[in-house]
């Protein structure tokens, strides 16, 4: 299948790689605003660098979009009324209003598009995913070093968006409440974060989102009855902690809470899944592939980052008032 890449920044590159070995697309041309980028490029990985959008968008079946959030609109309605495929970089767009038209326009055009959050393909989550049944409370971290690249948005559309999309796949539930505070720090939106999403089946997420930390952590900790999961999605580790009754009978194996005397007992049993060493990412474009040769379901729909997008948007309300 013919793609075409535009967008050539830092994550663009790592696209440009993935899909150069991939065995099921070629790359038909690259193109960014920058021209002596796409040439340089395009020499290195022998493709065809377009000297417009227009240009790329005729040669390919699909398109791969990695630009900035505010250009994501209008780079995948061209591509979309022109029939072509469209894999498009989390956040799908920067405006609930605007992901609700793609929708509409991929219906009408009969097209795949697949919106890149690839934390779904996280090794780790994925190993997680399995044990994560009727989960009582979420409480997740990520935290990230400052880096300009992203702050054309708030940390909520840069970060959280992830982390929202990950508990919306995990919590089978309508929402019945959301609160957040942010602050901005060094830039012009909101820097961090801090929400609370309650759900109608009494399922809580704590999620803390900050890109001015010391240090990265990327993390989820999942709470449900006689089990919590501990999920480091940075360092590709998961850890289920099952909470057993403890009788004269049974051996202990694992970490004893003593309740008191007279009391039940218990001891928490630690096991981790198996870690399949995946590249995300490659991850994610195979399944944009199958979805639309095989026609497999959509591993990341637009209605998933309209329900993404909704639930942020709701936080970006919430913090409004408190960014100065």
């Amino acid at each position: 299948m013919k793609i075409g890449l535009v967008g050539l920044g830092h994550l663009g590159k790592i696209h440009l790689k993935l899909l150069n070995d991939s065995l099921f697309f070629s790359i038909a041309g690259i193109f960014d605003i920058d021209k002596e980028l796409t040439n340089q490029l395009a020499s290195q990985y022998q493709t065809h660098a377009c000297e417009s959008y227009t240009d790329l968008i005729e040669l390919c079946d699909a398109i791969c979009i990695v630009t900035p959030t505010p250009t994501h609109f209008d780079l995948a309605s061209q591509a979309i009324k022109k029939g072509k495929h469209v894999f498009i970089e989390k956040p799908a767009t920067d405006t609930l209003e605007d992901a609700k038209k793609l929708i509409s326009l991929a219906r009408e055009a009969g097209v795949i598009v697949q919106v890149g959050h690839v934390e779904r393909f996280n090794p780790a989550f994925i190993a997680a995913k399995p044990f994560i049944k009727d989960p009582l409370t979420f409480e997740i971290h990520r935290l990230a070093c400052y880096n300009v690249r992203g702050t054309d948005v708030s940390v909520v559309l840069d970060l959280m968006i992830h982390d929202i999309d990950l508990l919306m796949s995990s919590v089978k539930s309508k929402i019945k409440r959301i609160s957040a505070t942010g602050a901005a720090i060094v830039s012009a939106t909101a820097d961090k974060v801090n929400a609370r999403i309650e759900f109608e089946n009494g399922c809580v997420a704590n999620l803390t989102a900050n890109r001015v930390a010391l240090s990265n952590v990327r993390k989820i900790d999942v709470f449900q009855k006689n089990c919590y999961i501990l999920i480091d999605l940075l360092n590709k580790t998961t850890t289920i902690n099952t909470i057993e009754s403890l009788t004269q009978n049974t051996q202990n194996n694992g970490i004893l809470i003593n309740t008191g005397i007279g009391k039940q007992h218990y001891q928490i049993v630690q096991s981790e899944p198996l870690i399949q060493p995946i590249n995300a990412i490659k991850a994610e474009l195979d399944c944009f592939h199958s979805s639309i040769m095989d026609k497999t379901p959509i591993a990341v729909s637009l209605l998933d980052a309209e329900s993404a997008l909704f639930i942020a948007q709701e936080i970006e309300y919430q913090i409004l008032s408190s960014i100065k």
